[in-house]
């Protein structure tokens, strides 16, 4: 189901958003604030897996745009998420290896949205994200994907490195984009694969690359040394997509 974007304020729409079923991808609450409204959503957003944000005062007064936050603010998805499961599924269901992409940390929405065309075009069949420090699916990221979000199902996961321990166990291995990797195409790239791609400045965290079976990195030939992440997942992308062509 899609859900219009928006941004809730006060402890009554935040409390009926949660018990209308609608995602939040985030909740901003007024630190020290023990009260029973509060604490009621509270509970709802840990029943929820949300992440709660307790942060003083003067930070919900810049972020409200009504004035009337009572303490809490609330940013509701624009999409729905899916399971990691569902993505398995959708492998299954097409007679293919899984092809996921995996972004650690991926915070600009615009950057989000081309992830999940790209993933789409190229035959990913999921991408999972983390619900930490990275963006959500916002309605720019829906615009962004130019349609895509529609097709192309989103898992938002608590931890990357476990999740790709536990995918491990399902018969998948991981590559993930970094400078000090071994050249893209000298690298197998067939099979049940994740496609790991970091933060726009920091790369991929320590913890998540050393979990990786193999680091990747793309030729670079001009006078600076990245790429947008965004481009940087479709050039591996497509690097997958030809070796699995040709196998």
């Amino acid at each position: 189901m899609r859900y219009e974007e928006s941004v809730l304020e006060g402890r009554n729409p935040v409390l009926e958003a949660y018990r209308s079923g609608k995602t939040i991808d985030r909740l901003f609450v007024l630190e020290g604030c023990h009260d029973g409204p509060v604490q009621t959503i509270i509970r709802e957003a840990n029943k929820k897996n949300t992440i709660i944000n307790f942060v003083k005062k003067e930070r919900l007064d810049s972020m409200s745009q009504t004035g009337k936050h009572q303490g809490v603010i609330a940013y509701v998805a624009a999409y729905d998420y899916a399971e990691v499961s569902d993505i398995l599924d959708a492998a299954k269901a097409k007679g293919e290896p899984p092809f996921i992409i995996i972004l650690d940390g991926i915070e600009d929405p615009h950057n989000l949205g081309a992830i999940i065309r790209t993933a789409n075009l190229a035959g990913a069949h999921g991408v999972i994200i983390p619900k930490h420090n990275a963006s959500g699916l916002t309605a720019t990221v829906a615009k962004s994907s130019a349609g895509a979000i529609n097709y192309t199902p989103v898992a938002k996961v608590t931890n990357i490195s476990k999740t790709i321990n536990e995918l491990k166990k399902e018969g998948m291995w991981f590559v993930c984009a970094a400078a000090d990797g071994q050249e893209m195409y000298k690298l197998n790239l067939t099979g049940p694969i994740g496609l790991v791609i970091g933060n726009e400045g920091k790369g991929v965290s320590r913890l998540v690359k050393d979990n990786c079976d193999l680091i990747a990195a793309i030729p670079m030939k001009g006078d600076i040394d990245s790429l947008n992440a965004s481009v940087a997942t479709g050039v591996l992308a497509y690097e997958i997509v030809r070796q699995r062509l040709k196998a």
